[in-house]
């Protein structure tokens, strides 16, 4: 008697795998247009750098591999590291004074307590909708001492102002075209965070008898640890990626900005002017190795719990 129901309880054993094969199937279905464009755009790239970077274009033999001669090339290559050293310091000042600023700001309209807020929001964010070409170019002439706002403040008053193009500021005066950028997009980062913090928090705070500083410190900065580890992961990318400000300025302050004032400066100057491509996909891959490693502890710092 039991015989007429073994298949309808096969069909039923069988149906959960089909089902879950079909998932699957549809699952890859989704994702297979991105995962083919992904690879197409960031996978593919990165491989051919890694290959170039193995290979020397020699006058005697042509392209020829040589394993990893141009990474020891490049641990020992004195314009290299000085490129890396001046981001470096670029990095440890103005990224602090940037975010610093973006977070003030954000506290600031986030308080309630500032007269035309909306307005004052806009303004400050509105430097980040300028292009880097335009507001470097534009910092540019005003940096002049010979044709822009410096030097006709020195033919008025006298030489009072110095030289910020000159190879001692420079380097300051590129900070300063940077923060000018990307105070404002810091600071919505921070002000996006901040308008979900929940306001019971800050009323219960004031209950207690704590002051605005207190609720700062206690409540907003840690609710927003994580916009500002994101911030910070995304300044220190930037940093290390400087490349339009000096590339620009470099006509306006040729003595000042050399071909290898920054790592991607470097690279650029090594693929397009050297026509050193092999080498110039062994710097590249060495910075990207050592941003992603910096960035990627900067991360586990922020988020860790005792933080």
């Amino acid at each position: 008697m039991t015989t007429p129901a073994a298949p309808a309880t096969v069909a039923a054993a069988a149906s959960p795998w089909r089902l879950r094969s079909g998932r699957s199937w549809m699952g890859w279905a989704f994702i297979g247009p991105f995962m083919a464009v992904f690879a197409l755009v960031f996978l593919a790239p990165i491989a051919y750098s890694l290959y170039l970077s193995l290979f020397q274009d020699r006058l005697i033999g042509g392209n020829t591999f040589v394993g990893m001669d141009n990474y020891a090339q490049a641990l020992t290559d004195t314009q290299f590291w000085s490129a890396l050293s001046r981001v470096s310091l670029f990095l440890a000042i103005q990224v602090p004074i940037m975010l610093s600023i973006a977070l003030l700001v954000a506290l600031a309209i986030d308080s309630g307590r500032l007269y035309g807020r909306d307005f004052f929001r806009i303004s400050i964010f509105l430097p980040y909708a300028v292009p880097a070409v335009v507001a470097t170019l534009m910092w540019g002439f005003i940096y002049g001492n010979r044709f822009g706002l410096v030097g006709n403040i020195n033919d008025g008053l006298g030489p009072t102002v110095p030289d910020l193009l000159s190879p001692d500021l420079v380097l300051a005066s590129i900070g300063n075209i940077v923060t000018w950028e990307f105070v404002g997009y810091n600071m919505l980062i921070f002000y996006s965070a901040l308008r979900v913090v929940p306001h019971s928090l800050y009323e219960a705070a004031q209950i207690d008898g704590a002051g605005q500083f207190r609720i700062i410190t206690a409540i907003k900065l840690p609710a927003i640890r994580g916009a500002l580890v994101i911030a910070t992961i995304f300044s220190i990318i930037g940093s290390f990626q400087l490349f339009n400000e000096p590339s620009i300025l470099q006509k306006l302050a040729p003595n000042a900005i050399t071909t290898d004032f920054t790592p991607n400066l470097y690279t650029y100057s090594l693929a397009f002017s050297g026509q050193q491509h092999n080498y110039a996909a062994t710097v590249a891959i060495i910075m990207g190795l050592i941003t992603m490693v910096i960035a990627y502890a900067v991360q586990l710092r922020g988020m860790r719990k005792d933080v």
